[in-house]
């Protein structure tokens, strides 16, 4: 997600304090979080994927999903 799209949650955050929002503002705000969400669980995701746990003995295990 880039900067602006950041900047633009940030200002329709600050505007919904000072006002009420209107329906398309609401709406793009909705989806400007769903996508900064996504984007979050996706660098998350990602992270966990390329972790592992090394041991006091010096043996790497892949973290991996829990079932």
């Amino acid at each position: 997600m880039d900067q602006n799209k950041i900047n633009r949650i940030n200002e329709l955050a600050r505007l919904s304090k000072e006002r009420e929002l209107t329906a398309e503002e609401k709406a793009e705000q909705t989806e400007l979080r769903n996508e900064f969400r996504r984007s979050v669980v996706g660098n998350l995701a990602g992270q966990l994927n390329n972790t592992v746990i090394v041991r006091p003995d010096g043996s790497r295990t892949k973290v991996e999903r829990k079932k």
